[in-house]
């Protein structure tokens, strides 16, 4: 099981999480430290710790289905494992009680054995408010993660295919620096800089910190499913996904409409959380029992 980190390398996390491909000089000065110390701590966190590059809902979450599979008991993890093998599946979680899993693919349903599963519940996704992507731990100050983060998109770009390869190599490590990639895609490194300054412009290169909320001390990973009045939706998934335990919110078809992810210390955390939404008619509440594939990632 993963460790509580320290509160240092809980930071340098953090830092990470408002730009991933913050150099870690960068990072030391924010954080009033010395680049050694960062440098240090960003080995340290290399086993447990992956940024990758992830599309903003505009580039590339349109047509996002969320899927809800009930599993006959002992074929869960197979299934499991079979989803988590496809491109196209982003994330895929076993919820406690091994009956379930919910999973986000791009696209529509996948083709699903019929001997395996007992019901399938696909949700379109209407609208992002937030995903992983968005999470922060809260460990930063203001000042600290105004200084980190990177300048809004200012251009239009349409990737070409020198851009798509690049952008396929930051898709699993997207700390990769411009000589690494200029030398896997055959051109000079004052070439891929321009690309990257040009990709970053476009909010193309965005990046995703994958991490255990357990090195944080966030023991328990849930899952809110909300019904709520349709003239509601929207401002109550817009303070959601300001809400610092959630780490993705989702409006959705079906009988439920508003999903949030949750981090938590523990059950009484997460009970707090439910109880304290007041204004929401309708609720069920599912704990995430392991996390499968996470941004592209399998664990």
């Amino acid at each position: 099981m993963a460790e509580e980190l320290a509160i240092l390398d809980q930071r340098v996390i953090s830092a990470l999480q408002v730009d991933g491909r913050a150099a870690p000089g960068r990072i030391a000065e924010v954080l009033g430290v010395s680049a050694r110390t960062v440098t240090r701590s960003l080995t340290r966190l290399a086993p447990h710790v992956r940024v990758v590059r992830v599309p903003s809902p505009e580039h590339g979450l349109r047509g996002a289905t969320l899927l809800r599979v009930r599993v006959l008991r002992g074929r869960v993890e197979v299934l499991a494992d079979s989803l988590a093998q496809r491109p196209e599946v982003l994330f895929v979680d076993v919820l406690a009680g091994g009956e379930e899993i919910s999973a986000v693919v791009l696209g529509g349903v996948p083709r699903l054995p019929s001997n395996a599963i007992t019901s399938v519940q696909p949700l379109s996704v209407l609208h992002v408010f937030s995903d992983a992507a968005d999470w922060r731990t809260g460990l930063l100050t203001p000042d600290e993660t105004a200084a980190l983060t990177p300048p809004a998109p200012t251009d239009q770009v349409t990737p070409d295919d020198l851009d798509r390869n690049l952008l396929d190599r930051l898709t699993t490590d997207a700390r990769t620096g411009p000589g690494p990639l200029a030398a896997a895609s055959g051109v000079p490194e004052s070439t891929v800089r321009r690309r990257l300054d040009r990709l970053t412009a476009g909010g193309h290169v965005r990046t995703y910190t994958v991490a255990d909320p357990r090195l944080f001390g966030l023991t328990v990973d849930a899952n809110v499913w909300m019904t709520v009045p349709p003239g509601r939706l929207d401002a109550l998934g817009r303070r959601l996904a300001e809400h610092p335990m959630v780490h993705g919110t989702l409006a959705t078809t079906g009988p439920t409409n508003l999903t949030a992810a949750v981090f938590c210390r523990d059950l009484p955390a997460l009970y707090e959380f439910v109880t304290g939404l007041h204004d929401i008619p309708s609720a069920e509440v599912t704990v995430v029992g392991s996390a499968v594939k996470r941004a592209g990632l399998r664990r």
